[in-house]
């Protein structure tokens, strides 16, 4: 009976997931959860050992932006309220960027970075519970989160940022970033839900419950598309830190690098810069 056993728990051993490895807190100011892809069966934080290191004071354009949530994350870092952030609004004009400048300006203070795909959102309890007895503060990061409908990770961040007996805990915050201020797509059809009573507009069910997760962060910040002029100052922001050469024929060339890809957004200005600094670099 016994060798039995061994032999149905070899089968398991040849079967079943390793344990998830033990979390080096100190491998990384950053970390990546994944998951382990089956139910029952927990994920790991896995550092990044190569961290996209970005300077605030790189970023042109933004700066109402910057100054409201840099504004947050020092009152969650000194233990003070502080707000589940949505950053929304045009692509390209810095929203991903400012999270990783506060992580390379506030490191030293204890500001870690989780980046979690929106798939993975399910595991959210798991997470909490791993991060929940450390000193450093987190920031959980959801990058160009958007959501099609009640998927699983819908559900459980509307549960994890207000909805649920249990909530995330003191040393985390969730900064999400988007397109859509909503999160999801949103349709002419829905319109037609809204009801008229007198004066007031009642939204239909679609529609609120739609707004109903992006309600949930305590702070919105919007972008906006950027001007010409604001555009070309983000590229020669850009050419300086690569130590290039600024002058009228880049300007010429990239408000041209613009046009051909229909948008003067912060990463169109800072691919163009790479590109003029590679081709005009002096050779060593």
């Amino acid at each position: 009976m016994s060798k039995e056993l061994e032999r149905i728990l070899e089968r398991l051993d040849q079967v079943l997931p390793p344990p998830p490895p033990a979390t080096d807190w100190k491998a990384s100011i950053a970390f990546r959860w994944r998951s382990s892809g089956r139910r029952g069966y927990p994920g790991w934080l896995q550092p990044v050992r190569q961290v996209h290191r970005i300077k605030l004071a790189d970023l042109r354009g933004i700066d109402k932006q910057i100054e409201r949530v840099e504004q947050n994350t020092r009152q969650f870092l000194e233990g003070k309220p502080a707000n589940n952030v949505l950053l929304t609004g045009a692509r390209g004009t810095g929203k991903s960027s400012i999270v990783k400048g506060l992580l390379h300006k506030y490191s030293r203070q204890g500001l870690r970075l989780i980046e979690v795909e929106k798939n993975d959102l399910v595991d959210l309890p798991t997470i909490v519970d791993q991060v929940a007895p450390r000193p450093e503060r987190f920031l959980l990061f959801c990058d160009d989160l958007s959501f099609h409908g009640a998927e699983e990770g819908y559900i459980a961040l509307k549960v994890a940022l207000d909805g649920s007996i249990s909530t995330t805990s003191e040393n985390l915050l969730i900064y999400a970033t988007s397109n859509r201020r909503h999160l999801m797509p949103e349709y002419m059809t829905e319109n037609l839900e809204t009801k008229y009573v007198g004066d007031e507009i009642h939204p239909g069910e679609t529609v609120e419950e739609k707004i109903s997760l992006s309600e949930r962060f305590g702070l919105w910040v919007t972008f906006y598309p950027f001007d010409q002029d604001e555009y070309l100052d983000i590229v020669e922001q850009w050419l300086k830190s690569f130590g290039a050469a600024s002058g009228e024929k880049a300007r010429e060339e990239a408000l041209q690098w613009a046009l051909q890809r229909g948008s003067r957004s912060g990463r169109v200005a800072y691919q163009f810069a790479r590109d003029w600094a590679g081709r005009n670099a002096k050779k060593k």
